[in-house]
């Protein structure tokens, strides 16, 4: 007997956990969380005094100045807007810019004008983050190698090379999963941010009137000082907050209360002593402008602060590239993407994923980025941008929210909405002018991924219309197998098919060509809601169609992969005749011929550019086999041709 299939339950996250178990979250998320921003003092106060772009002269005034900026757009941008504001728009539990427009997409007062918005705002904001996910690992890793030059010059050479050696491990280790170092991320991290934390309040203690840098006034005094220079400082302000989505993005793992207890306890100590040590550093020497970060260090621990920053630009990039796996999960849940290789790395931790084709992506652009920009201060245009724009999408959707699904007064989600923005937009501005210098690298990438997303959803909108057109209702047809009564052989067809409405045009090729039906067949669509999971009491839908005929739709979230064999396990239960090794499945395999001219139906149209561009993609997914992991030697495929 064939033992019974039980998948396994997702664990979940406590809302509200205390004491050991918050502990426990809180150093995981340490580690996970942090890595980006936390690493973002080995470059940011190097940008802004060493590129000759900015203009900053080291004096007290620049400094503090600069000093109070990168304070206060911590506390307002992560403390204020992130950690109070943006944590709060979970879509049950997920965190995420594609959380965000799901959770937004449920809401009934959206018009389609809104909604078609909303969409292109947040899918842009997708592919700024596969961008930031390309450049973080360059950045972060060149930062730690960059390091090397202030032991000794004769360093500079192995700089690129030691950072594409970095990044081509980096990536090759994805395929084993991050659940066997995770252990280890939460510790290291909270080692660096202690050792970060450390060298700056050393430093701080030899020359405390930089704290006077507390006072906004300074930040003010700076803008007005420095007049157009000072906006344009800001390019390299932001980058003191880079990471920040992070907070939003890995929410649906350690919940909301373990990421502030990390960030006001451990990572905004650490990092503001660091950055006011920096400053306190260069006003004590002029010199030390070509590295800040690592000239903290006495000359002994200078090797080790290397290898420590090393591990912490690994970990800072293993977030943003494990960023990028879940996002095309939700990216392909949603519909916005071919169906692409989705491993699961860990049996006992959800959401562990790895997608080789993007892994295989990720690492030819970054190296492709450290290879082309060199350094961090080529680097940090690019940086900018991605991280700029993602922000200010998020506030946006933020907004949309706050009124669409809390029902907030416009003028109070209005003010908090200009708020956020009017800091996104300045940081936004100030980087826009860097665009020939690097800025268009995101957006560049992001745009290629808009089109990409939106021709892959408009195409299978417009076939899912093509076959609805021609499909055959189903009580014509099983009228027609009551008339006719076909040969019927034992065992169970399970024909999969994305519409749960008609007959599947797999079936009927089947039908036509083999003139038998089996003596149970199931039409099994596999659909994805606008919710993280969906409850598994709630999950399948079996309908008796008579003569032997189930309509079954399985529902599953959009942080979710469709299991078929939990699917055939509520069957069994529900009574039907579905054992593995008598059960075939019928998949279709369109030819698609793009047609010149427009397709224009019900709001859709597609020209024939991005109906080329939809048939290579298609082409090059993931087969139905391979993607719901379905017995090759029980499946069927029948190839029908379709013009569009």
């Amino acid at each position: 007997m064939t033992a019974e299939y039980r998948p396994p339950e997702r664990p979940h996250v406590e809302a509200h956990p205390t004491g050991k178990r918050l502990a426990v979250l809180t150093l995981t998320a340490l580690g996970v969380v942090y890595g980006d921003i936390g690493t973002s003092p080995l470059y940011t106060m190097k940008e802004a005094f060493s590129k000759p772009e900015y203009g900053l002269q080291v004096d007290h005034a620049t400094v503090y100045g600069f000093l109070s900026l990168v304070l206060w757009s911590l506390i307002l941008v992560v403390s204020v807007k992130y950690i109070v504001f943006i944590l709060r728009a979970d879509n049950k539990g997920e965190g995420g810019i594609l959380a965000m427009l799901a959770l937004l997409l449920r809401s009934e007062q959206l018009d389609a004008r809104k909604r078609t918005i909303l969409i292109a705002l947040g899918l842009f904001g997708a592919g700024l983050l596969y961008g930031d996910g390309i450049i973080t690992p360059a950045m972060s890793v060149l930062g730690a190698m960059e390091g090397l030059e202030v032991a000794s010059t004769r360093f500079h050479a192995f700089i690129v090379p030691l950072s594409v050696g970095i990044i081509a491990g980096l990536f090759l280790m994805q395929r084993h999963g991050t659940h066997r170092v995770g252990a280890f991320f939460g510790p290291l991290m909270l080692v660096w941010f202690f050792t970060i934390g450390a060298l700056g309040l050393v430093e701080v203690v030899h020359n405390p009137s930089v704290l006077v840098a507390i006072n906004p006034a300074w930040g003010l005094h700076f803008f007005v000082t420095l007049g157009p220079k000072g906006f344009i400082a800001l390019g390299a302000v932001v980058l003191a907050v880079t990471g920040a989505e992070a907070l939003y993005a890995d929410m649906g793992h350690f919940g909301s209360r373990p990421i502030r207890t990390a960030w006001f306890w451990f990572v905004l100590p650490a990092l503001v002593l660091n950055y006011f040590g920096q400053g306190s550093l260069l006003l004590r020497d002029a010199s030390a402008v070509e590295n800040p970060f690592f000239l903290l260090a006495p000359r002994a621990l200078l090797y080790p602060m290397i290898a420590i920053a090393t591990a912490a630009a690994i970990i800072a990039s293993q977030a943003l590239i494990s960023g990028a796996f879940s996002l095309t999960q939700q990216c392909i849940q949603l519909g916005y993407s071919p169906r692409l290789t989705v491993v699961h790395t860990s049996a006992r931790e959800f959401g562990q994923i790895y997608v080789p084709e993007v892994n295989g992506a990720l690492a030819v652009g970054t190296i492709l980025v450290v290879l082309g920009f060199r350094s961090t201060s080529a680097l940090g245009a690019a940086y900018g941008i991605a991280v700029t724009g993602t922000m200010a999408i998020t506030s946006i959707l933020y907004f949309a929210i706050c009124t669409d699904r809390w029902q907030m007064p416009v003028g109070r989600a209005l003010a908090l909405t200009a708020l956020f923005l009017s800091v996104d937009i300045a940081f936004l501005g100030a980087n826009v002018i860097k665009i020939v210098h690097g800025g268009w690298v995101p957006l560049l990438l992001g745009i290629l991924l808009f089109v990409m997303m939106t021709s892959w959803k408009r195409g299978r909108d417009i076939l899912r219309e093509r076959v609805t057109d021609i499909a055959l209702p189903l009580e014509t047809f099983l009228e027609d197998i009551n008339r006719k009564s076909p040969v019927r052989v034992s065992g169970t067809a399970v024909f999969m098919t994305s519409e749960s409405a008609g007959v599947p045009v797999v079936l009927l090729h089947h039908l036509k060509h083999n003139k038998v039906l089996h003596e149970t067949v199931i039409l099994l669509s596999i659909t994805t809601d606008d919710v993280p999971e969906v409850p598994r009491a709630e999950r399948v839908r079996i309908e008796a169609l008579g003569q032997g005929f189930f309509r079954v739709i399985a529902h599953y979230g959009f942080m979710e992969s469709a299991d078929v064999k939990e699917v055939l396990q509520k069957c069994r239960d529900s009574g039907i005749a579905a054992r593995p090794l008598h059960t075939s499945y019928y998949l279709g395999r369109e030819q698609l011929i793009p047609c010149r001219g427009p397709w224009k139906k019900d709001g859709l149209s597609m020209n024939i550019v991005r109906k080329k561009l939809f048939a290579i993609m298609s082409r090059n997914a993931l087969s139905a086999t391979e993607y719901f992991q379905l017995p090759p030697n029980r499946v069927v495929e029948l190839g029908t041709q379709m013009e569009f």
